[in-house]
């Protein structure tokens, strides 16, 4: 596909139900340039018009070979079509595509598995999603009451939220809660190119305690939907109720530009994050990636709570700061 081609794609992607934030072609630039990616976008055509598409990237690294996903970094991105052919086309197109490139396996991100002969992995990510009133008093009340009690003291306290187009507070803020969970942190030209390519379709809300940001996250905007995806809280946070009050700010922010639904993000069963989405009132819906392996070739594993990965995690926890956002850009590439 050529870049010429992109502007017909993103129309495409704008007029069909299924289509998320994560189908833009924006990704195809992101991706290939901050972690040297291979894109490789599939498209079905009939009568010289999109049918269907497919965002597909190539990984390969000494931790986890040869990977062929739709999309890396992404919540979500296997294909979107308008009819069955087109979704038969664009699978045979990939499965041969995974043959060339001699990866491990080929995987659709989705949330309904849709394809035969798919190996459909399930109850390890969910996402947790819900309807946003344009009455803020209504979207309180909307939250478990026990959410609801902790926004409220916050909101009378002194935490206070702003509204950023610069990475810096949220790389500062972003990188201690990731290398607090053992994980390897993006470099901060990531979160970059994810602001200047998506514009008003992506900002960061911050919280302060004075002029201390203490929480913060990363949103993006898509149809209705608001989506915050990579934000945290430092230690600090945990003491005021600024983790609650982060997303009750992306909330009240979102409903008064006119956004209709909150879709908390993607959260592994059995984590924090999953709890914490969980006690606010949302109820898990859980994702279905399909798989289709290479001969002799086993389901990825690349969950840190995998018991594999357990001393790894735990000495990645007790890194510098400085250290671990310096290292991590050089094993994060190979995650996704």
């Amino acid at each position: 596909m050529v870049d010429t081609d992109l502007f017909a794609w993103n129309r495409f992607v704008r007029s069909h139900p299924d289509a998320t934030f994560f189908h833009l072609s924006a990704w195809r630039m992101i991706l290939s340039k901050t972690f040297g990616l291979k894109p490789h976008f599939l498209v079905a055509e009939r009568d010289g018009a999109l049918s269907g598409i497919l965002p597909l990237f190539h990984q390969s690294s000494l931790a986890f070979g040869s990977e062929l996903s739709a999309s890396p970094f992404c919540v979500e991105g296997g294909p979107i079509v308008a009819d069955e052919d087109a979704r038969s086309a664009l699978l045979k197109a990939a499965l041969e595509l995974r043959h060339q490139l001699n990866a491990r396996y080929l995987e659709f991100r989705s949330r309904t598995a849709r394809h035969a002969g798919s190996t459909v992995k399930r109850d390890l990510y969910a996402t947790f999603e819900g309807p946003i009133s344009s009455d803020d008093a209504a979207n309180l009340k909307s939250v478990s009451r026990k959410q609801r009690a902790v926004i409220r003291k916050a909101i009378e306290g002194v935490l206070r939220s702003e509204v950023d187009r610069d990475a810096d507070r949220l790389f500062r803020v972003y990188s201690e809660s990731v290398r607090n969970l053992g994980t390897p942190m993006f470099p901060r030209r990531y979160f970059s190119a994810l602001l200047d390519s998506f514009g008003d379709a992506c900002d960061i809300v911050v919280v302060l305690e004075g002029t201390l940001p203490v929480a913060a996250v990363m949103n993006f905007y898509f149809g209705e939907t608001v989506l915050p995806y990579y934000g945290g809280g430092t230690a600090a946070a945990r003491k005021t109720g600024a983790n609650d009050f982060l997303y009750w700010e992306v909330i009240r922010r979102a409903a008064a530009r006119g956004y209709t639904r909150f879709d908390f993000g993607r959260s592994k069963a059995g984590t924090g994050a999953f709890a914490f989405k969980k006690n606010w009132g949302f109820e898990p819906r859980w994702l279905e990636y399909e798989y289709w392996l290479a001969p002799g070739q086993e389901l990825p594993e690349k969950n840190p709570s995998n018991p594999r990965y357990k001393l790894a995690v735990e000495a990645w926890k007790r890194l510098p700061l400085p250290v671990a956002n310096f290292l991590g850009p050089f094993f994060v590439r190979s995650l996704g």
